[in-house]
């Protein structure tokens, strides 16, 4: 199956990368910096083929894109220090820093090396939730139950609904719609019981031979020890904030920076809104980051660093390096700066 709106990004990409004009552009409209945004990386991933396949990338890109960047003029810096260079308005060159979000083993196992190659320094966002098994990485969950089952019984307002799972368009779609039941007709605290109760209805066990995808609290403490690792926080359940009345939407905030200082023995300074979309996070929600005490609050919004962005720290956007762009000459095109405008309604500055 192909994605239409995917093969229309990449043409963007293909003609701005083509006509010269992401080159000629980024002196212009490149900004002064960028966030790079990673999930996965790992040359082994378990479902090369999954659905969530998007989520990785290999070691040998990040190495190469690394290595490219560096070559164009990118220093990597700690987010502490990018932090201080958009509040300086750039000055001191382009500058690029790496975040990681929820916790995955292969940050350490895998990423880290190549990190280390380059001296450069990461940023990993942590939902204790994830990692004490209180929250689930569901989308993983929704694709191990559709993989299991030829089809499933959903149930609904209007009577039990049968999805058929037996092909692979059919597993597609199946994953598709539900992600959809979870994520708008579940409430954002129930969907861990409703994933369960789900498999457990349609006969399949979540929890045989599940691998260990997420660090434990041991790795996450010798990764924040690590010169190049800063842990930072990414709610206490990795929730979505903008379904959550405001005392959940504050506890998940607020509260994970005690509990992260009591495993880890400092508070986190920074700080991943989840899926951080427009449905995921707002004025509202940055105004909570603001309130927590964070110095810093990043989105999934894309576009490139500008020195307007001293104004607004807790809605800093980042350059997703995923499986769906696993090229250098893409992420080259995204860095100059020409596709933040159309990824955001002609938005130079993107923020929420």
């Amino acid at each position: 199956m192909i994605d239409g709106g995917e093969a229309i990004r990449k043409l963007a990409l293909n003609l701005a990368r083509y006509t010269g004009l992401a080159p000629l552009a980024k002196p212009f409209v490149g900004g002064i910096g960028a966030i790079l945004m990673l999930h996965r990386v790992t040359a082994t991933p378990e479902k090369p083929n999954g659905v969530n396949r998007h989520l990785n990338i290999a070691p040998r890109f990040l190495d190469m894109l690394i290595a490219d960047m560096k070559a164009q003029g990118y220093a990597f810096v700690s987010l502490d220090e990018a932090i201080e260079r958009i509040k300086a308005g750039g000055k001191g060159g382009q500058f690029a820093t790496i975040t990681a979000d929820d916790a995955y083993r292969d940050n350490m196992t895998e990423a880290l090396p190549v990190l280390e190659k380059h001296g450069a320094p990461i940023t990993i966002y942590v939902a204790p939730g994830l990692i004490d098994g209180d929250a689930d990485l569901w989308w993983n969950l929704i694709e191990d139950i559709v993989d299991q089952s030829p089809r499933l019984t959903l149930p609904s307002a209007g009577g039990p609904t049968v999805i058929e799972c037996s092909t692979r368009g059919h597993k597609i779609e199946a994953n598709a719609r539900l992600h959809a039941w979870l994520t708008l007709d579940v409430r954002e605290q129930d969907q861990g019981a409703a994933l369960r109760e789900l498999a457990r209805s349609n006969g399949i066990d979540l929890d045989a031979g599940r691998p260990g995808t997420l660090m434990n609290w041991d790795e996450i403490r010798a990764m924040a020890s690590h010169p190049l690792v800063t842990i930072g926080a990414h709610t206490v359940n990795h929730r979505n904030l903008k379904r959550l009345a405001e005392p959940e939407a504050r506890h998940e905030i607020g509260d994970v920076r005690r509990i992260l200082k009591e495993r880890l023995g400092e508070e986190p300074r920074h700080f991943a809104y989840p899926y951080g979309y427009a449905s995921a996070v707002g004025c509202r929600e940055v105004g909570f980051a603001r309130d927590a005490g964070y110095a810093s609050a990043v989105t999934t919004r894309h576009g490139v660093l500008r020195a307007e962005h001293a104004g607004f720290p807790h809605a800093l956007p980042r350059i997703s390096v995923n499986g769906r762009y696993q090229s250098v000459a893409h992420i080259r095109t995204m860095l100059s700066g020409v596709t933040t405008p159309l990824a955001n309604a002609g938005k130079m500055v993107v923020t929420i």
